[in-house]
């Protein structure tokens, strides 16, 4: 067969409905594919392809197009009331937000955008009808999965429902390609959601090694208003039920209970927000501190900006990251760029991330007895520490946006090639 000659790739539709880039990560629904979209367009732009990103708008007070000046614009849709949705309630607004989308390119000469790259289910199913109106390829990335999340739920967390999962499964139909950010994540596709193995590709989410890099601790320690010689124990991300951060409290409170004296020096600062169904209770985690005794150790910190999370991470002994579900598991990769070993729970994409015995320790399951003792073992063990945090900048340098970018070009490329091809 006579391959078809395919132009260079010069613009790209990015679709994220359910949350902004530009958003504040670690509150709300903004995370880790917050920072992914938005580090990725940017890096797409390094490369001279202009990056559109499509988002609901929250707030009358937005600009209309958000030009970050870089070759990345944030393009704010009006899809429903601006304040009070919930991610359940979207699907509500898909017809709209997707209408105003479709209008958008509309007022563009005909083959404005090269491909269109989906973020999340509910980007999918509006990607999906851009891809059959615009004649160009869908990429899709999914972050998370319902059924993967539905068979780890944590305790008193709500399920996700049939039709996030019904939707899901429309997409994986519906992509050209998929992109998986681990192997792991690969499989669960094919296996769950019976993705076609050709048509699922892993490339690797990314760390900005410019950001997240080791600062002095002292330093660092001096400028949070943290002891010199505190042990710290940082949580940092959304409040949630999913992301877990009641087991290292529950860990953290064991720990005492075997090393009392530790209590003098022990801080464990928890920087972020309510988040998902821990909105319905932003209050219980402070509640379950004081009921566990330790007010006077655990230190509850707002949401930060990268560069302060990266001195967060650095000040800190240990990053804790005991969810019960990472699709990657950003926040473990950006806290071993700064040279600060990591506890995870051993599930998802925290397995790739997080090289057990060498950047970190996995832990197995959720006992916060098990979990006191992988924290104990690298408060107390210095060489076991030391170990770790070498290990863990070497692992932080598999992980960089710009082998991000590469990777995923090279998914449009290959999606626009065999569009190309079957239409000739």
């Amino acid at each position: 067969m006579t391959e078809v000659p395919v132009e260079p790739i010069r613009r790209v539709a990015m679709i994220s409905l359910h949350t902004s880039p530009l958003d504040q990560p670690g509150t709300g629904d903004a995370g880790g594919m917050n920072v992914y979209v938005m580090e990725l367009a940017r890096r797409l732009a390094g490369q001279g392809i202009e990056v559109d990103i499509f988002t609901r708008a929250t707030s009358s007070a937005l600009d209309p197009i958000v030009d970050r000046g870089d070759g990345v614009a944030v393009r704010h849709i009006h899809a429903g009331p601006f304040e009070g949705l919930t991610k359940t309630e979207l699907p509500g607004q898909l017809c709209v937000f997707a209408r105003e989308v479709l209008r958008a390119e509309a007022a563009q000469p005909v083959g404005h955008y090269d491909v269109v790259h989906s973020h999340y289910w509910l980007s999918g199913q509006v990607g999906a009808l851009a891809r059959d109106r615009w004649g160009v390829p869908l990429v899709h990335s999914m972050h998370t999965m319902a059924k993967v999340k539905n068979d780890a739920l944590a305790a008193g967390d709500t399920p996700e429902p049939s039709a996030r999962i019904i939707g899901e499964e429309q997409v994986v139909g519906a992509a050209d390609m998929l992109i998986a950010n681990t192997d792991l994540e690969a499989k669960q596709l094919i296996n769950l959601y019976d993705a076609e193995p050709a048509r699922v590709e892993v490339v690797h989410p990314g760390v900005d090694l410019d950001v997240f890099r080791p600062h002095d601790r002292a330093r660092a320690r001096a400028d949070l208003g943290l002891p010199v010689d505190a042990a710290v124990l940082l949580f940092a991300g959304r409040i949630q039920p999913l992301k877990a951060p009641d087991v290292l409290l529950r860990a953290v409170a064991e720990l005492l209970d075997q090393r009392p004296g530790l209590r003098s020096r022990l801080v464990v600062p928890v920087v972020g927000g309510p988040s998902g169904s821990g909105l319905e209770h932003p209050e219980s985690l402070a509640q379950l501190a004081t009921a566990l005794g330790l007010d006077g150790v655990v230190r509850f910190v707002p949401p930060v900006a990268q560069d302060e999370l990266a001195r967060w991470c650095s000040a800190a002994t240990l990053v804790a990251v005991p969810s019960y579900n990472e699709s990657f598991g950003l926040v473990a990769a950006e806290a071993q760029a700064t040279g600060t070993p990591v506890v995870a729970a051993a599930v998802g994409g925290l397995t790739t991330v997080v090289r057990d015995g060498h950047s970190g320790l996995l832990v197995d399951g959720h006992d916060p007895r098990a979990w006191a003792d992988a924290l104990r073992r690298v408060v107390e063990d210095d060489a076991l520490r030391l170990r770790l945090e070498g290990g863990a900048l070497a692992q932080a340098r598999r992980f960089s946006w710009r082998h991000t970018a590469e990777g995923t070009l090279a998914v449009y490329e290959r999606a626009r090639a065999e569009m190309a091809q079957s239409l000739a």
